[in-house]
């Protein structure tokens, strides 16, 4: 698995590079008035980079896949048709995603999570295809993403440590 593979891997699923770096960019943009998008799409793929992001995606992906074909087995395949409130395990495997890059990746994962933002929403509202891992993993990716630029803010305060 590459980058490329997985880049490729969320366009057919219905994502773009753009999309995901828009919602790094509405993450930070408040704290960094110097943001720019080109910035915003460089940190998903320096995130996309890392090997176990590019697997996580994979697992996550092919599952969606799977229960679409009616492949997997009950009641797994149930729980994933109807996208069960209570499964959890599509947050958790994101959260393996959001850890790369600390606690302001799990917060903004949270948000992103309550509030479906962006093509999270266009995901979690698409009843033609399941996208009960993909959603999360998008959030996922662009709460990481976007703690990687808060990490980098170069117009941070600093304090002397």
């Amino acid at each position: 698995m590459t980058q490329k593979a997985v880049l490729q891997l969320l366009e057919e699923r219905g994502v773009t590079l753009g999309q995901i770096a828009h919602i790094v960019y509405m993450l930070q943009q408040p704290y960094n008035d110097r943001l720019t998008m080109e910035e915003c799409e460089e940190s998903v793929l320096a995130v996309l980079a890392k090997r176990e992001v590019q697997f996580t995606l994979y697992t996550g992906i092919t599952l969606d896949v799977l229960a679409e074909r009616k492949q997997l087995p009950q009641p797994l395949q149930a729980i994933l048709e109807q996208d069960e409130s209570l499964y959890g395990v599509d947050e958790t495997l994101a959260l393996g995603i959001v850890h790369v890059y600390g606690m302001i990746g799990l917060t903004s994962f949270g948000y992103l999570d309550k509030e479906k933002t962006g093509v999270i929403r266009e995901l979690n509202n698409n009843r033609s295809q399941i996208h009960v891992f993909l959603d999360d993993l998008v959030a996922g990716l662009a709460a990481a993403a976007s703690a990687r630029i808060a990490h980098q803010n170069k117009n941070a305060k600093e304090y002397g440590i």
